[in-house]
Formats: C-alpha cells, structure tokens, sequence
C-alpha cells in the first residue's frame, strides 16, 4: 500500500502545480507587455557586446520588467540584464544587492524584498550586462 500511495500523492501535488490555461494566457500576455514597456524604453539605442561586470556607483537608476532589470548610466546608456527567474518584482517590491567590490556581475545575487513589510520575497541571479547607447543621429542629406 505504501508504495501506490507516495506516487499518488506525489502526482496530485504535482496537478496542483500546474497552470491553467486561464493562468498561462495572463502570464503571456504580462509577459508580452512588459517586452513591449522594454522595447520602447529602449526605441532609439543600440546594443553593443555583452559585459561581465559594470561600476555600480555610475548606474543612475534601476527599473525592472519581469526579470530583466534595465540599469541607466548616465543620459545615453542603458544596461539590460535578463537576470535568472525569480527576479519578478511585485507592486512594492525593491531589489537590493549587496557588492563588496562595487560592481554588479554577472553570477551576483540580488534579492527582492517587500517594501512595506521589510520581509524577503525572492531572489534570482545576474545575467550578462549588455549595454544600449543612444544611437547616433546622421547629419542628413
């Protein structure tokens, strides 16, 4: 009897898992919105070679879309990073990190913490940083 019941119970714990396509749909369509939040912050830059590591104390600002995380240099680069998932914050989530060398890299954690409540709610790892400057404007005809 012990041994039917342990992949019984194993499999309606795994049905429990699993989304519906209701669920599925949302997430796509979430998913598909903040690609297109990305793609028009980015509209206008063009992306150079992936780096490993950049100088935190020269990022101005963070903003993220799902998982990736849109870090802004100055008034003309942005760095996009697709961190691993478990990135996604919520409505009054913050990222934090914590770099003893003053860079963020590649392979760094970063942890999601709930604004309000101070409470820990995910964490997730750096991707590479590919950095978008502001495309150079020709001088016309």
């Amino acid at each position: 009897m012990r041994a039917i019941a342990f992949p019984l119970l194993s499999a309606i714990a795994l049905a429990g898992c699993a989304a519906t396509p209701e669920e599925m749909a949302r997430s796509d369509a979430a998913d598909a919105r903040q690609m297109a939040r990305i793609e028009k912050k980015l509209a206008g830059y063009v992306p150079g070679e992936p780096q490993s590591c950049v100088n935190q104390s020269l990022l101005r600002s963070s903003d993220q879309y799902g998982q990736t995380i849109l870090y802004q240099q100055g008034t003309s680069t942005y760095y996009r990073n697709d961190a691993s998932p478990g990135c996604r914050l919520g409505q009054d989530d913050i990222l934090v990190t914590q770099t003893p060398t003053g860079q963020l890299c590649r392979g760094d954690i970063v942890r999601t913490v709930d604004r309000t409540a101070g409470f820990m709610t995910g964490s997730c790892s750096l991707g590479e940083f590919v950095p978008y400057r502001r495309a150079s404007r020709s001088g016309g005809n």
